[in-house]
């Protein structure tokens, strides 16, 4: 596919999507034709908390749990007929566009000082990408397997991580590390109807929903914090969450 095809088709998927901006150790996201935060400035939160006797004692970290609601979901790309069609049509995975991801507005002191992710994996399953959409923390790399019996071709033209993994067949596999924070929107060269979204982050106060939208959000320091909810297409506001001393803040959003 000719590059100008592929960005005007990256254009018209991602009119929706969210786009990185780093600015000192705060990056925010926005979707095209309406900002929404990522990451803002909120005051800093100490660490340590101060003793009774004088001294400092260290603070217990303490979570944040809660659900995401969804009023309104994403519907997904309708499915190309090709010439494998001509005979029993290929089985297609239905993305999971319910979960959603909710992390901290702005990360704590001390949050920007690991950058080294390991290891995630977007296999590419009947004709989709599974899983549709995945966090991770910047310096990860990210594994790319073809698990179909036909070729595909993942690439991205986000400012975060642009990047072509070239055709390769089943069986094979192809990483890419992921250093800048931001949101990558993932596309086949091959197949258009698939895409799939991955969100980098500078801090790990972030948390993926389950199949009924619970979240929980572990090892975060005492102190009040701006959370943020996402979800293709869409963002909530920052609302606040404080979390207690070795304790756990209750927080719900609702997405429409």
């Amino acid at each position: 596919m000719p590059r100008t095809q592929r960005e005007q088709r990256t254009q018209r998927t991602e009119q929706r999507a969210p786009r990185d901006v780093w600015a000192g150790h705060l990056f925010n996201l926005a979707i095209a034709l309406s900002v929404v935060p990522f990451v803002s400035s909120v005051p800093f939160v100490s660490f340590v908390t101060p003793g009774r006797a004088g001294g400092a004692t260290a603070a217990r970290p303490g979570a944040i749990r809660g659900r995401v609601e969804l009023r309104r979901m994403a519907t997904p790309m309708a499915r190309r007929p090709g010439v494998a069609d001509l005979g029993t049509p290929a089985g297609r995975d239905i993305p999971d566009l319910l979960r959603s991801v909710v992390y901290l507005e702005s990360a704590p002191r001390g949050a920007f000082e690991t950058s080294e992710g390991g290891h995630a994996v977007m296999d590419q399953r009947n004709e989709t990408f599974v899983p549709h959409m995945l966090a991770i923390t910047r310096g990860t790399t990210v594994d790319f397997p073809n698990s179909d019996k036909f070729y595909h071709n993942v690439f991205s033209l986000s400012k975060p991580r642009p990047f072509d993994l070239g055709r390769y067949a089943t069986g094979h596999s192809r990483p890419v590390r992921f250093d800048r924070p931001g949101i990558v929107r993932v596309f086949c060269d091959i197949h258009s109807h698939m895409s799939a979204f991955i969100l980098v982050f500078s801090h790990p106060f972030f948390a993926m929903t389950d199949g009924e939208g619970r979240y929980r959000i572990e090892n975060v320091p005492p102190g009040t914090y701006g959370v943020i909810a996402w979800n293709e297409g869409t963002s909530s506001e920052p609302k606040p969450a404080t979390v207690p001393d070795g304790g756990v803040a209750e927080l719900d959003f609702t997405l429409r």
